[in-house]
């Protein structure tokens, strides 16, 4: 099953404020669809619908496949802890997904982009996979070219990060980012209930 490549704002609208995937808010309140028109809009969703729902939140916000996001899941079970946090510590490390949070992009498809074309290195060497699982101590840096250093500053200023998390530890001045720790569950501002995408997924 490919990427999603769809209206970005009708995701939102269905399964809630997604800040990896938009910053833009929509108009509508409704639900998209038939029956988010209707007047009768307090239709229950079943325990699997609601299962469903906060499976595609990780995967609508994560910009992952079915088959990606089913392969986390499954080394999320294999590692000692509790899977849910650890689910969410798989998917933060990815190298995307720091990008994004360290500012470098305003959402987690424009931070890929900014991967899949090299303005990003780690531990000095460009990485193009926004995939790239990093580890702890790695250092995230903007590769040595005025092109990709002005595009990253740029994009620094515009997202205007508030408060970094503690695991991560960021140079301005060098573009620079090391990975301390793996993430806490209250940095993830993704609202979902990550048990219930362990249940999902259960059956398999």
């Amino acid at each position: 099953m490919s990427r999603y490549r769809g209206p970005k704002l009708k995701i939102s609208r269905r399964l809630g404020p997604l800040p990896g995937l938009t910053t833009k808010k929509s108009r509508k309140i409704n639900r998209p669809g038939k029956d988010g028109n209707s007047p009768d809009n307090s239709k229950k969703l079943t325990e699997y619908g609601i299962r469903l729902e906060e499976k595609q939140k990780l995967k609508f916000n994560y910009g992952l496949t079915e088959s990606q996001l089913f392969r986390y899941v499954k080394e999320a079970r294999r590692r000692k802890g509790v899977t849910g946090l650890i689910l969410l510590q798989l998917l933060e490390m990815r190298l995307d997904t720091l990008c994004f949070t360290l500012g470098f992009a305003k959402s987690i498809p424009q931070a890929r982009q900014l991967v899949n074309h090299g303005h990003i290195t780690v531990n000095g060497k460009v990485i193009s996979i926004p995939s790239f699982q990093c580890r702890l101590n790695d250092i995230i840096s903007v590769k040595e070219k005025n092109t990709s250093k002005t595009l990253v500053t740029n994009n620094i200023k515009n997202n205007q990060v508030k408060e970094l998390p503690y695991n991560l530890k960021f140079n301005e001045s060098k573009l620079e980012a090391t990975v301390l720790d793996y993430c806490d569950r209250d940095d993830v501002h993704l609202k979902l209930d990550e048990l219930l995408v362990i249940e999902y997924y259960s059956r398999r």
